[in-house]
């Protein structure tokens, strides 16, 4: 049996109202001595206000870079079972679509060679696998790869990439989120299991300005569905929405960030020049509005949680792309960004910061993209004047 721990200060954080993860692991920690000693290890890192992990060491399988995070325990002597447990990135389908067939056998290999711990999904998208030893990792990968799976990326590499349901489930989809996702990742292989990049590059793919996916806050590059064409309105749904009880002026005309729209009591009516698809009127009245016209996708670049600099938003690098398979235009551009950032990014430095430190002009003329009014962040700061010889001749 798996040695039990006493954890007061665990125990506090199944109090509230909410699922706790340490319920999760005590079931896990009744069946495995790496989980018992994991969760026993937690609790001396609260007791202790700090942590007892130690984060690094190269491990993985063989011809891959990225895949598996080593993780060590700083005091093995105490907690034997977690002297290395290694985190393992499986990666996801797009979406997230997964067989009943497939998880069972997935939580089976993980009993047999981890601690049963498990992630689902972890913020880069993947399926983590929490706490492995050194001698299992190419047991696993086989176990995985004989099933059609592989290992995902980490480090300093082409991050797993990840989308929103898109078309599977969701009528606002305005670009094939799915197949962009799986586009993306059948490309980037090299990038991905061999890491030769500055730092990490997250890619996330979402149907619409909802952003089911929070791309706009946690991808290096967000890929976001849009349209060009007007909002189809159907008044009389509008004039159910009202009947229901919902207040059209403060509720949508007043919610409108770019105050494109009016509403007099009797018609709905929207400034499309003004509307920049933000999509809060449509998710607000689904049954009433709906775009039309051709689709594609917004590209944005930079967000990332704090690190270098704070946290920052991704911003507008090509307002619309026609996203079609084979998708070439896009991954053609994304190549010359990462060529950019390998040439100039520093270590541990994300696109986006780098962007920051040498400025949008500099990488758009490498890029080969226009300035356009919509890449301004700020009013009045970033204008992206392009000066050349002959204008100033002129």
């Amino acid at each position: 049996m798996p040695k039990k721990y006493d954890t007061p200060l665990l125990d506090e954080l199944e109090k509230g109202p909410f699922p706790s993860f340490v319920t999760e692991m005590k079931k896990a920690a009744a069946k495995t001595d790496m989980a018992a000693d994991a969760l026993g290890q937690l609790e001396r890192c609260f007791r202790d206000k700090k942590t007892h992990w130690k984060h690094g060491g190269i491990v993985g399988v063989r011809g891959y870079g990225g895949g598996v995070i080593g993780r060590y325990s700083d005091i093995p002597e105490d907690f034997p079972n977690v002297a290395h447990f290694h985190t393992v990135r499986i990666n996801s389908t797009s979406a997230f679509f997964y067989t009943s067939k497939f998880l069972k056998e997935m939580c089976d290999i993980w009993d047999k060679h981890g601690s049963g711990l498990t992630n689902l999904h972890g913020s880069t998208g993947d399926l983590v696998l929490l706490g492995t030893k050194t001698d299992q990792l190419e047991q696993i990968f086989a176990e995985f790869s004989s099933r059609g799976w592989d290992l995902g990326g980490s480090g300093s590499a082409m991050r797993t990439p990840s989308c929103c349901v898109g078309p599977a489930r969701c009528e606002w989809a305005n670009i094939d989120t799915l197949d962009i996702n799986y586009s993306i990742t059948q490309e980037f292989q090299d990038e991905m299991h061999r890491p030769a990049f500055p730092y990490k590059f997250k890619f996330k793919t979402v149907g619409c300005a909802v952003d089911c996916n929070a791309s706009i806050a946690r991808a290096d590059c967000s890929i976001i569905g849009t349209w060009k064409g007007n909002i189809a309105i159907d008044q009389a749904e509008v004039a159910n929405y009202e009947k229901k009880g919902m207040n059209i002026s403060e509720e949508i005309v007043g919610m409108c960030p770019s105050k494109c729209m009016s509403y007099d009591g009797k018609q709905l009516k929207i400034d499309d020049a003004n509307c920049v698809r933000c999509m809060h009127c449509i998710a607000k009245m689904t049954k009433a509005l709906k775009p039309t016209g051709e689709k594609g996708a917004t590209i944005l670049i930079g967000s990332k949680a704090p690190f270098v600099i704070g946290a920052t938003l991704s911003w507008v690098i090509v307002p619309f792309i026609k996203m079609e398979p084979p998708y070439d235009e896009f991954k053609d551009l994304i190549r010359k960004m990462w060529e950019w950032w390998d040439e100039h990014g520093k270590n541990r430095e994300r696109i986006g910061e780098l962007i920051i430190r040498r400025g949008m002009r500099e990488f758009l003329e490498y890029i080969g993209v226009e300035p356009v009014p919509q890449q301004v962040k700020e009013p009045r700061r970033d204008p992206f004047y392009f000066w050349t010889e002959a204008d100033l001749q002129k």
